[in-house]
């Protein structure tokens, strides 16, 4: 089979020139539409269902909320843990499924689950709701909205998120790739009935009957139509409140045909909702953000190109006063990602370049084996599209140039060699080319075909994976195999075409050439050695023994990690506040250790701390813990420390000057991935099982220490 491939493909060059051109384009198109990201989404296939009911305990939430909703999903099909966190106020229980389940599936399962677990949750107490479909990679763009200096009058943290909620959210929410926009910190608008307790006496009202009053009168009727010829006039009586004056207008009662108003017996006023979150930047106060989440399995670069756009339309029809400032965006750690590997990609491919022209000895040779690999590469990325497989660091990153052009340097190796052997100073015709070329090519073609397809079968093994082995490494290997797959195609194919048409077909000889003198010298070296090895093969035997002995014994005794920690240019600290601590304290602390980084560290380019949850709080943290997102400059522009690990400890050592605070150091995406998959954001943790609450935090307080 493959002599007749090669044959065809010398005879037929047009044919193959025509195949090459649309690979060509078929690459280039599938470059612009490939998923691209910084590292490969290893987050478990899971449902988080979340209820907020801010007037119960966490032992409430416990007994009313949570217990009711885990037992509805205990017997779901494939479920592989299912979890929970019940605090004031919130109830957040995560149900990871396998991940053949797909995504939808899972959802459907839960939410007809869910419909019997509200039918237990008493009346009143909260309504569970499925999380967006998003996933540990999903969070790409976070910003604050805060106020320019000098319009600190106009703008509260109220009318900020009034901003954020009205403006930003709506328009953020529309665009293709983004399905969640997650409001954080400000002050929720809401109006506050105050009830006075002697005018209620004193007119003989309950708080039952002006319940009542305000849920009954607050809405909008409608009584169909009535036709007056020739018109039909539609019926419809407007009794929403729309101001604290409407409110207070609302009858509670009649008294001997004398009504009794809403102002009559209580007190309305604008308020705010009852906060468990809060946001601060820079050292100078609350401010209020946003979170712009990703669908699950849409192109991070495109979502993020299509955020960066609209956000430049948000800014202009924001109110004067009021900025935009963007912390984490996902498309800076995407772009310096893919700018390393661009980079060692480029750099490895021109070295290939060089060392085959050198030693080959033939400029036009070497440049056939080196556009095989633009070639393989086109032909991996449309591959990849295909089966979608995300460009990241580890998918694009164990790409070898070497193993790539090795089929292509065996063929072109043993064409020039062919070539070598006719007289000096003849011509071959472009006949004699092509048979001379397809002559070379078939004897060879077991040795090119079979050692890249030695190496594809290496790989295999890695695609049996799952989990998180093989989300993260599998994509690996499919990337390579694409590539090696597209290089045994293209050195039967397109080499020994592009040999016969471009090869010189006039045999000059050349003596002393560079690459005979390299390659004179290296089997100066070599001959010896394999000559003493040939004579005293016990020697080399034993000494290959000892060497893979000494090894094993060396590599036992090294550490291991699942793979390298990635340094996503930006640091992340878990805040811990002892237990009890109020909103406004957390606050109050995250002011001084923004102060303490800006001060004292120049590469600190801005700091963002969110303290407890979100208004979707699919990260549930108390009012005592904060995220502080540090948001550093460039390394080249780093003064005070040269490493990542320097700057931590320092950071560490100065940050230690405020006592009573703990903190975890980490990174945004690494942080969110532990939390995701395992419900703890440390690398470590420790469950403690049992039924008595008083024991467990008990002995949670002695494994602390």
């Amino acid at each position: 089979m493959f002599d007749k491939i090669i044959a065809y493909s010398v005879h037929h060059k047009f044919v193959i020139g025509i195949m090459i051109l649309a690979l060509i384009g078929w690459g280039s198109y599938s470059l612009t539409q490939l998923p691209i990201d910084a590292v490969p989404d290893v987050t478990n296939n899971q449902v988080q269902i979340v209820t907020n009911s801010p007037n119960l305990t966490a032992q409430e939430i416990e007994k009313f909320i949570t217990s009711p909703i885990e037992l509805s999903l205990q017997n779901l099909p494939n479920v592989v843990e299912l979890r929970s966190i019940s605090r004031f106020g919130f109830s957040l229980i995560t149900v990871v499924f396998e991940d053949e389940m797909g995504t939808y599936l899972p959802r459907e399962l839960v939410a007809q689950q869910l419909k019997m677990a509200e039918a237990e949750i008493p009346e009143g107490l909260g309504t569970p709701e499925m999380t967006p479909i998003s996933s540990g990679l999903g969070e790409v763009y976070q910003y604050t909205l805060s106020v320019k200096k000098g319009y600190e009058a106009q703008f509260d943290a109220m009318k900020l998120r009034e901003i954020q909620d009205w403006i930003v959210k709506r328009q953020l929410s529309g665009i293709k790739g983004v399905i969640e926009v997650n409001s954080f910190g400000g002050k929720l608008k809401q109006y506050e009935v105050t009830v006075e307790p002697s005018q209620l006496k004193a007119m003989n009202v309950t708080i039952t009957e002006i319940f009542d009053a305000l849920e009954n009168s607050n809405e909008n009727t409608g009584g169909a139509y009535i036709e007056k010829d020739p018109n039909a006039y539609f019926i419809r009586a407007e009794g929403l409140a729309e101001t604290p004056e409407d409110i207070e207008k609302i009858v509670v009662k009649n008294r001997n045909g004398t009504p009794i108003l809403i102002r009559d017996v209580a007190k309305v006023q604008l308020g705010f909702a009852p906060r468990f979150g809060a946001l601060s930047r820079n050292g100078n106060g609350e401010v209020v953000g946003g979170i712009v989440m990703m669908l699950k399995g849409e192109n991070a670069a495109q979502v993020m190109s299509r955020v960066e756009a609209r956000m430049v339309q948000v800014k202009k029809s924001l109110p004067e006063g009021v900025e935009i400032t963007p912390y984490l965006m996902r498309s800076k750690l995407i772009n310096n990602a893919i700018h390393t590997v661009e980079k060692n990609l480029l750099e490895g491919g021109l070295i290939v370049v060089f060392i085959l022209v050198l030693l080959l000895g033939n400029w036009r040779a070497g440049l056939i084996v080196a556009s095989v690999i633009p070639l393989a590469m086109l032909f991996a990325v449309s591959m990849m599209n295909v089966f979608g497989v995300t460009a990241n660091l580890m998918s694009l990153g164990a790409i070898d140039f070497g193993l790539i052009v090795d089929g292509a340097v065996i063929v072109v190796e043993a064409i020039v060699y062919r070539l070598s052997l006719r007289q000096a100073d003849s011509v071959l015709t472009q006949t004699e080319m092509d048979a001379t070329v397809t002559d070379a090519s078939m004897k060879i073609r077991s040795s090119a075909a079979f050692g890249e397809i030695i190496i594809l079968i290496v790989y295999l093994p890695i695609l049996a994976l799952a989990g998180i082995e093989g989300k993260t490494f599998a994509p690996m290997a499919q990337t390579v195999a694409f590539a090696i797959f597209g290089a045994l195609i293209l050195s039967l194919t397109y080499v020994p075409m592009m040999s016969a048409l471009i090869l010189s077909k006039k045999h000059t000889k050349h003596d002393g050439t560079i690459s005979d003198k390299i390659i004179g010298f290296f089997q100066k070296i070599y001959s010896p050695v394999l000559n003493f090895a040939l004579q005293f093969k016990m020697i080399i035997v034993v000494a290959t023994v000892l060497f893979f002995g000494f090894t094993y014994w060396q590599f036992s005794k090294l550490g291991g990690e699942f793979i390298p920690t990635l340094e996503e240019g930006d640091l992340a600290l878990h805040q811990i506040l002892p237990p009890g601590s109020s909103l406004e304290k957390s606050v109050e602390v995250s002011g001084k250790l923004q102060d303490i980084l800006l001060e004292n560290f120049p590469e600190v380019e801005q700091v963002v701390t969110k303290i407890g949850t979100a208004e979707i709080p699919t990260d549930l943290m108390s009012m005592e813990t904060g995220d502080i997102m540090v948001i550093l400059k460039p390394k080249s522009e780093w003064t005070s420390a040269k490493s990542r690990e320097e700057l931590v400890a320092k950071m560490e050592k100065k940050m230690n000057e405020l006592p009573g605070i703990s903190y975890e150091f980490t990174q945004p995406i690494q942080m969110r991935f532990n939390e995701l998959m395992t419900g703890s954001r440390a690398d470590i943790a420790i469950q403690i099982y049992g039924d008595d609450l008083t024991l467990l935090f008990e002995n949670g307080k002695k494994s602390k220490n």
